[in-house]
């Protein structure tokens, strides 16, 4: 599977339909319209027919919602924090762990979700490749950081170990599917994860396990 899809990144949280194949689609097995979302972006709905889907190596996912509204989001961040003049010329961009963090709440928090009331489950950071660099734990130390200073429930997670994963969420009932991909799969997502970095660097961003309900 390839992160590298064509696709027009999310430059608002609520995207606009787009053709099959590329950014929303409807799986007529499952009865519901997929949402996949790609390094550096994050989404909020409040459609119950809509799953937030993503593939995660190294990266992690924050999926956020209120549980008294049916309204959340995911995001997908690639390294811990950003600062000013960093990456992509874009000091504030969602690729960072800080800022997509500040940037998923902020939108549920404007649609009506209280902070107190949300319902936090992240996911990834895996060390997917041999590198002395463990960017998947700096990744997951950093999520479960961030959720303690802020004071943030976090009822569930899955972080760590060597494998990617696929990540599947219903923000209306908070209903998660992880599923680890096979260990043949970590080179291909770390490849992605790599040449999607490099393309965000020369562009000023445009903005299977049951395990809860």
């Amino acid at each position: 599977m390839s992160l590298a899809a064509a696709v027009r990144p999310l430059d608002h949280v609520k995207a606009e339909v787009v053709s099959p194949g590329t950014r929303r689609f409807f799986d007529a097995s499952a009865g519901t319209w997929m949402v996949k979302i790609f390094p550096g972006e994050f989404y909020v709905t409040d459609k119950p027919d809509e799953t937030l889907v993503t593939v995660l190596g190294s990266c992690v996912a924050a999926c956020i919602r209120d549980p008294r509204l049916g309204i959340g989001g995911m995001n997908h961040f690639m390294l811990p924090q950003g600062r000013s003049g960093g990456w992509g010329r874009d000091s504030e961009s969602a690729r960072f762990g800080n800022f997509a963090m500040e940037k998923l709440i902020n939108e549920l928090m404007k649609m009506g979700c209280a902070r107190e009331s949300l319902e936090i489950k992240v996911f990834g950071g895996g060390n997917v490749t041999d590198s002395n660099i463990a960017v998947g734990s700096n990744n997951a130390q950093f999520a479960l950081r961030y959720l303690e200073a802020e004071r943030l429930r976090c009822v569930a997670q899955d972080l760590g170990g060597r494998f990617p994963r696929r990540i599947h969420y219903s923000p209306t009932t908070g209903r998660v599917v992880r599923r680890l991909l096979a260990s043949d799969a970590s080179s291909a997502v770390a490849r992605d994860e790599l040449e999607h970095a490099k393309r965000l660097s020369t562009r000023a961003p445009a903005g299977e396990i049951e395990l809860f309900e």
